[in-house]
């Protein structure tokens, strides 16, 4: 059974940083894809970002290139999620989520989720 577990989050300033920890067990996560997403009350949830542990490719959310960055330590099984110059509308319940195969930007598409982590960012 896969489980994901979420670490790191917190509140924090706006401008400043915060680094998400998942870590992945139950599975031989090499043909995986990793993928976070947030959510906020009364919101859909949203696709953050994605990468792939075979080659490491990633994709993100448009509106948070450059200052989000997803990466992966295969052997730790643990993806990070590191925000920086974070803004009060970052604040949301971060999810870490996988997949088996290809790189995808739908929640329907992943079926293991992880049960999130806090992220508050005060103005």
């Amino acid at each position: 059974q896969v489980q994901l577990v979420e670490s790191g989050g917190g509140l924090v300033q706006a401008g400043g940083s915060l680094r998400l920890s998942c870590s992945a067990s139950g599975r031989t996560f090499s043909s995986y894809t990793m993928g976070w997403f947030r959510q906020t009350p009364g919101e859909e949830r949203e696709f953050v970002a994605t990468i792939r542990w075979s080659d490491g490719s990633t994709n993100y959310a448009d509106s948070l290139k450059g200052r989000f960055t997803i990466s992966g330590d295969n052997a730790e099984n643990t993806v990070y999620l590191q925000m920086n110059s974070l803004k009060p509308e970052d604040t949301a319940v971060y999810y870490c989520a996988a997949r088996y195969g290809a790189i995808s930007t739908q929640t329907y598409e992943y079926p293991y989720w992880g049960q999130g982590t806090q992220v508050t960012v005060s103005s």
